[in-house]
């Protein structure tokens, strides 16, 4: 069994026995605006802590991403050509938004940026038509008023 199988699997069965029902369902959105490699993995990190500590079955997250924020799902190689000044999307950061998208965390990211800086959907990873949302901070805000809980790392 391959490793990034085996470790995603390890996750979910330790999220899962972890548990608690203390916090019951939530609905929550992570905001992304920085382009900080060791913070966003940092994030990474608290979400699947989040996730382990609520479960997954209790839990709607979304992480909503605009302007620098968006170098999260960005591939290294695709950066020439674009305004951005990061793209953190490496194999080791692609296993971690794998692991969290199995987990049904989804990706949001803000059209007026992919337009704003240049950078073409084909220079994300694992996103498509479907993940974008017109605005970042309007989605943030449609979000808030749906009931979701904010959280800024």
């Amino acid at each position: 069994m391959n490793k990034l199988l085996l470790l995603t699997l390890l996750v979910l069965a330790v999220g899962a026995t972890q548990a608690d029902d203390r916090y019951g369902k939530q609905k929550v959105v992570y905001h992304v605006n920085f382009d900080d490699a060791k913070t966003q993995e940092a994030t990474l990190g608290n979400i699947q802590n989040h996730i382990n500590a609520v479960g997954a079955a209790n839990i709607e997250l979304k992480v909503v991403m605009h302007g620098d924020g968006i170098s999260l799902l960005m591939e290294p190689d695709a950066l020439e050509g674009t305004k951005m000044k990061a793209a953190n999307a490496t194999p080791e950061m692609q296993a971690k938004i794998s692991g969290l998208k199995d987990q049904g965390v989804k990706f949001e990211v803000c059209a007026n940026t992919l337009k704003g800086r240049n950078v073409p959907m084909d220079a994300l990873y694992d996103a498509d038509e479907a993940d974008i949302v017109p605005s970042g901070v309007a989605e943030l805000a449609r979000l808030q008023q749906m009931g979701y809980t904010y959280i800024k790392p």
